[in-house]
């Protein structure tokens, strides 16, 4: 796989060092079992897989890049690079502003764009009528375009589709930059509807089957579905895509759904279920899956708390937080300087995104045994911090320059 140029500020030569190791001893990433750091009173199990993806690093070695060969030239990103507010703060303190907010609020006018500007689509891709506004304005948006080649994949998946005539339905959170983009492609080309969980997914069913009236399908999915879209006979044929950061297991239990419903209702069997409905498994995001899986893999091990590092507005963070609280206490910051002291710990709800304060989050006992992992968004060196920070509350047996030297050898 390619290899990326990204800031040493972001690399750790710890966590290199970890994964380096990794890949000699499982070159096929079939062992998803943790990695122990031990130094004694502390016991750290890291996920097999973590932190940067191709897609993150695609887009972070893009932007500083960019920014090296335009002197002098007004640097704008569309909205945020990625969902990491380290980095995003690194390139707004190398003068790049942001012309939109997460969520797709104007923050800096189109107006106020030119043709001399140069203009970064981030990894999460935008809208067709976005690009098209830069164009009439000169920009170049292919010259400068991050978006992660497994979004991309996804619609070009979509577009696949709609030639096979079927409409399509995105899995994803309709806030979230990348839904809609992907519903902005989507929806160019085919019908398109946009499900934001299982509870949803059951609903739009009940169109399907007439169990409950079209006209109210227009009221409870507004601003979901594409303009003209016919709830009578656009969901007759369709496939099911997906945000690339949800959680692999819900797509694919929405997908499984679906197609139970359309073979129930249309009386298929699995020969010819594919006239109907379409076979979209490979939409899944690779590293998505990978780090997923992962977690499920470090939650075997008997530990006594799980710690999450990464923005707080991740998607694909948030899914390995929600993992990791099914099974022990789990808290998610986004850097060392969350963990107050061996004592308190500030910490989000993956849900509302809100802090709190928990005290004592580390057990009076020896060892303590502490599984951590980062997301896609996040980079190694926040993932050091953390662990240097939690092994500085310990008489530890080792030092972390010591571990690193060990994995090295």
């Amino acid at each position: 796989m390619k290899q990326f140029e990204v800031p040493n500020i972001y690399r750790s030569q710890l966590i290199s060092a970890v994964k380096t190791r990794r890949k000699q001893q499982d070159k096929l990433k079939k062992d998803f079992s943790p990695t122990l750091l031990d130094f004694g009173p502390i016991q750290i199990y890291l996920a097999r897989h973590f932190g940067f993806c191709y897609g993150v690093e695609n887009a972070i070695e893009i932007a500083f890049r960019t920014i090296d060969e335009n002197p002098g030239k007004r640097i704008f990103l569309l909205s945020e690079m990625i969902h990491n507010p380290q980095v995003n703060a690194d390139l707004e303190e190398r003068g790049v502003r942001f012309l939109q907010d997460t969520y797709g609020k104007q923050v800096i006018p189109f107006e106020e764009i030119t043709g001399d500007d140069v203009v970064l689509i981030p990894a999460f891709g935008t809208t067709l009528d976005i690009e098209q506004q830069l164009r009439s304005k000169g920009i170049q948006t292919e010259k400068y375009n991050t978006t992660c080649p497994f979004v991309e994949k996804v619609w070009n998946r979509g577009e696949q589709l709609a030639k096979k005539g079927y409409s399509i339905v995105v899995h994803g959170k309709p806030k979230h930059e990348e839904t809609r983009a992907t519903f902005s492609h989507a929806s160019y080309h085919t019908p398109t509807i946009v499900v934001n969980d299982m509870n949803e997914t059951i609903e739009l069913a009940k169109y399907i089957t007439g169990e409950k009236p079209a006209e109210q399908f227009y009221t409870e999915f507004a601003g979901r579905f594409s303009e003209g879209f016919d709830i009578r006979k656009d969901l007759e044929r369709f496939g099911v895509i997906n945000q690339t950061t949800q959680l692999a297991s819900d797509t694919q239990a929405i997908a499984e759904y679906l197609k139970h419903v359309v073979m129930q209702h249309f009386r298929l069997t699995e020969e010819n279920i594919g006239e109907r409905f379409a076979d979209t498994r490979d939409t899944l995001c690779y590293a998505t899956l990978d780090n997923q899986t992962a977690v499920g893999g470090m939650l075997e091990t008997d530990a006594d708390l799980a710690i999450v590092i990464g923005g707080y507005n991740s998607s694909n963070t948030s899914h390995l937080v929600e993992l990791c609280e099914e099974k022990l206490p789990t808290y998610f910051i986004k850097d060392a300087d969350k963990m107050l002291n061996k004592n308190a710990i500030v910490h989000a709800d993956w849900r509302t995104k809100v802090e709190s304060t928990t005290a004592d989050f580390l057990p009076e006992k020896t060892p303590v045994k502490v599984l951590i992992t980062s997301g896609a968004s996040c980079p190694d060196a926040l993932v050091e911090d953390v662990i240097r920070k939690l092994v500085s509350f310990y008489d530890a047996a080792r030092t972390v320059d010591e571990v690193i030297s060990d994995l090295q050898q």
